[in-house]
């Protein structure tokens, strides 16, 4: 297992927010636009610092996003942000012409993303956004695991051309990836390395497959432990390379079973490896209310969930 250390608890959010506001100090094309939730998606730094390069949208989600593929056109490099529900359902029209079609550079930034918004409920917790976003061409899909790596991110999506998909959460959440670690669009990062199972983990779930990890070692099972922030484009060389090794794979995401990061590994399998998969992921309901640990538990997406598809898969190899 990687060596890391816990460096205390903070929301991905605010790794977006103090990612957006460094860079910007640097590059004076950034600008940004939110639907009036500048605290809550952590605009607030940027707004503060460069109120003549930050708009208030109000709850006009579709113009906004309108009008930074506008601002796109005219040299600047737009991030567009509100609750990822409102950031790709309520405005997928736009983002599929506007953005997507016409190869525009917005980066699109979503917080309160999946089941562990917790209590606002169903219609705010989204689960089918990155289905919904890496379907579309050319568009790049994060989904950082903590903290520093939404920092890293950030930065790093200043520097890419092009239309982007920046997911992030709302609770606080274990930092343990490094401070100085390089982000590298589309390049995996690797955990641990074993021969007898490969987990592939996202966003807030790879902390939990970092704790079903050091159990199953405990266990004497070998975990090829694989951190997937990109979804797309998609690491294949590292998976594959990983599946060839183990023989079986479990993929661990807050997001639907269908259209996720599984549906990718599981394209990618069929094609070129055909091997066992398991998911950690919503089967197929929506959300509700609740704190995020209740519903992690209750929606199968925590650490003793992970350890338990390790097992069924081995048992399918």
């Amino acid at each position: 297992m990687r060596v890391y250390t816990i460096q205390g608890k903070k929301d991905t959010r605010s790794g977006f927010g103090d990612g957006l506001a460094e860079a910007a100090r640097e590059n004076k094309d950034i600008v940004a636009m939110c639907a009036d939730l500048t605290g809550s998606v952590k605009f607030d730094k940027f707004a503060k610092e460069n109120p003549d390069r930050f708009w208030q949208a109000g709850i006009a989600e579709a113009n906004m996003i309108s009008a930074a593929a506008g601002l796109a056109v005219s040299g600047k490099v737009p991030f567009v942000g509100t609750f990822a529900a409102f950031a790709t359902g309520r405005v997928y029209d736009q983002i599929r012409q506007s953005v997507a079609y016409s190869k525009t550079n917005v980066k699109i930034c979503a917080s309160h993303a999946g089941i562990t918004l917790g209590e606002d409920g169903a219609t705010h917790q989204i689960m089918e956004d990155i289905g919904l976003m890496k379907m579309l061409p050319d568009m790049v899909v994060i989904n950082p695991c903590d903290y520093n790596q939404t920092k890293a991110a950030t930065i790093a999506l200043t520097k890419h051309k092009g239309p982007a998909y920046l997911r992030f959460g709302r609770p606080a959440e274990p930092i343990y990836t490094p401070a100085d670690e390089e982000f590298v669009i589309g390049k995996a990062v690797q955990w641990a390395d074993g021969d007898d199972v490969t987990v592939i983990a996202t966003g807030h779930l790879m902390w939990r497959a970092i704790q079903a990890t050091e159990q199953l070692e405990g266990e004497g099972v070998g975990v090829d432990l694989i951190n997937i922030h990109t979804i797309k484009p998609l690491d294949k060389d590292a998976i594959l390379a990983s599946v060839r090794k183990t023989g079986c794979v479990v993929v661990a995401e807050e997001h639907f079973i269908n259209g996720g990061l599984g549906d990718s590994v599981a394209q990618l399998l069929a094609r070129e490896l055909p091997a066992p998969v398991e998911y950690v992921a919503v089967d197929d309901k929506f959300g509700e209310s609740g704190t995020p640990a209740e519903l992690l538990e209750k929606y199968h997406l925590d650490t003793p969930d992970v350890v338990q598809a390790v097992r069924r898969v081995m048992k399918r190899k």
